[in-house]
């Protein structure tokens, strides 16, 4: 719930929850948390209760509130862990020195974007691998930045930039042209591709003369609000943990996580590494 107070998420999302979440088959009790930009609940079901029969009684209940919260939020379940589930960590990080391919030194939204898009997915593939979280760096976000004195002069509103940018972002199919005895498709891609092609997008026209994003606001790279970090030696740095999959044997998954990071080290790009910090496996073989 980005930008919500702590009593607005209680109001508008957490206790609307709470309600129709009451009266679920084999319930034991629930509670709430509820806090800047975010509404956390815990429902505990009695002992022996199938996880799987109480994820789809949650998740039927779930889509039943959807009307009743504000629009474009959108409930989603934890993964099928628990709190023991955090079997492996890791971070991403640059080497001493690293450089990117334009000479400039790594940043966190690049390690950030590289644990998103890269290591993530593969990790995920693990059998036995239930989630893989993040912590630290920067989410990449393209920042429109509207001038209200120059949307004043044009005489738009911020609703006519949201609805440009909606409406000009976005890949349409159109069939196909038989000819020949081939199919050729048609398509029109007109999904932005970076601040340049934003920055072009047409809001309206003013005596015939289109006018773009780049006439009214600012376009560039920015990062999403944060509340958090991960930092190892003093450096900040980007903190992949791992979840089991409930039932699964920790000391199994944990070593298939190790020996897969090992291969996505293979794919990053030079300079940047995947560095274990936590394995559980040194804990169950010293136990042994």
């Amino acid at each position: 719930a980005p930008g919500f107070s702590p009593l607005e998420v209680e109001q508008r999302i957490t206790f609307p929850l709470e309600t129709v979440i009451a009266g679920l088959p084999k319930l034991d009790y629930t509670r709430s948390l509820s806090r800047y930009g975010l509404s956390q609940l815990t429902i505990v079901f009695k002992d022996g209760t199938d996880i799987y029969f109480a994820r789809q009684l949650v998740n039927e209940r779930l889509q039943e509130a959807k009307s009743n919260l504000p629009p474009g939020l959108e409930p989603t379940m934890g993964p099928i862990s628990t709190g023991l589930g955090e079997i492996y960590m890791y971070t991403v990080e640059p080497e001493p020195g690293a450089l990117r391919e334009d000479g400039q030194p790594y940043t966190p939204t690049d390690m950030r974007t590289i644990q998103d898009w890269v290591v993530k997915p593969q990790l995920r593939t693990v059998p036995g691998v239930t989630e893989v979280n993040t912590t630290g760096g920067y989410e990449k976000q393209y920042h429109v930045t509207p001038d209200p004195r120059k949307l004043i002069s044009y005489g738009l509103t911020f609703r006519d930039v949201l609805a440009a940018l909606e409406a000009n972002n976005s890949n349409v199919g159109a069939g196909y042209i038989e000819r020949s005895g081939s199919e050729f498709l048609v398509r029109a891609p007109g999904q932005v591709q970076g601040t340049e092609d934003i920055k072009e997008i047409v809001i309206a026209s003013h005596d015939g003369v289109p006018i773009h994003i780049h006439d009214v606001a600012e376009v560039g790279l920015g990062k999403e609000l944060r509340t958090g970090a991960a930092t190892e030696n003093g450096e900040e740095v980007v903190l992949g943990t791992t979840f089991m999959l409930m039932g699964a044997n920790s000391r199994t998954v944990s070593q298939a996580v190790g020996e897969k990071l090992d291969e996505v080290n293979e794919s990053l790009p030079e300079g940047v590494i995947a560095k274990t910090v936590y394995d559980r496996t040194v804990l169950v073989d010293k136990a042994m």
